[in-house]
């Protein structure tokens, strides 16, 4: 296995017959030329990505952004993958580096972005945004830079993006903004705040990212009895009448429908929610005009 190019002191390209091979591992490509042998003892990680635009881009990124970022990133990647026991979809290598590389420069400058996320992120996330906490410890240590935990949920994304193999940060986005509006909506109609350190707060959002997942991934749904339905319907009335407004704003929003069914198992969760206040008087929820 010889060097066909370096990329920088931890990564170098290799060439594996006809196939071009990324190569990575502390110090393998410092104080070394073209057509020299890799030190297979230094070798950590090997790149083949099927996708030649990927794999380009990796190689981009293994060029021009600062090596500390990249090692930073490689770390986080590998403890995720250590504690989540899977192994991540490829394009985490090169989404996350450029993320955080580009979240260091901004807090560097002083620049720190909000993320409005954040506190749903923690709760339908938990395991990804324990891991990413690591990503404090690692760039305090190895950068001397102090990041938020707002840069941790979005980093928390990314590995929950990668664990599902899904390779798409949009749509993970695009579920957690959705169930975010839909809390939203609940709050709108009732006049209340839902504390977010509840657990009412807790189960509704978990229970809201399954039923969001399986609408749009356009897997079945809940099915009741239409008795049940009915029943649910007349001892939940006010419920189910905020269920059908979450139902229509999310097909006005986003197109995406809840059958008569799905609305009777999110009303019988607002309910919950409702029975949970009257209970705490008010410690889980606070009420703004005593609309419950």
């Amino acid at each position: 296995m010889k060097i066909k190019r370096i990329l920088n002191n931890n990564a170098v390209i290799v060439g594996m017959g006809n196939e071009e091979q990324i190569v990575m591992g502390a110090g393998i490509g410092f104080q070394k030329t073209k057509n020299d042998p890799v030190d297979r003892s230094r070798i950590e990680k090997v790149f083949v990505m099927q996708d030649d635009s990927k794999y380009q881009k990796w190689e981009q990124i293994l060029t021009t952004l600062p090596e500390e970022h990249i090692q930073v990133s490689e770390e986080l990647i590998s403890h995720a993958e250590n504690e989540l026991g899977v192994v991540l979809h490829e394009h985490i290598h090169i989404a996350l580096t450029d993320h955080l590389s580009f979240a260091i420069e901004r807090l560097a400058k002083g620049m720190v972005i909000q993320n409005t996320l954040l506190n749903e992120i923690k709760i339908l996330y938990a395991k990804e945004f324990q891991i990413a906490c690591l990503a404090q410890a690692l760039i305090r240590e190895k950068i001397g830079i102090e990041i938020p935990e707002d840069e941790v949920g979005y980093i928390a994304l990314h590995i929950h993006t990668a664990r599902m193999n899904a390779g798409d940060m949009a749509k993970t986005l695009d579920i957690t903004t959705m169930i975010k509006d839909i809390i939203g909506v609940i709050e709108q109609e009732w006049s209340i705040r839902i504390s977010e350190d509840s657990v009412a707060y807790e189960r509704l959002i978990t229970y809201l990212r399954f039923a969001v997942q399986r609408a749009s991934a356009g897997e079945k749904l809940h099915e009741l009895e239409p008795d049940m339905v009915q029943i649910i319907k007349q001892k939940y009335r006010q419920s189910f009448a905020c269920a059908l407004k979450i139902g229509a704003f999310i097909k006005e929003e986003y197109d995406l429908e809840f059958p008569e069914a799905e609305l009777a198992y999110i009303s019988m969760h607002i309910q919950r929610i409702y029975s949970r206040f009257v209970m705490m008087q008010g410690d889980d929820l606070i009420c703004e005009n005593g609309a419950w």
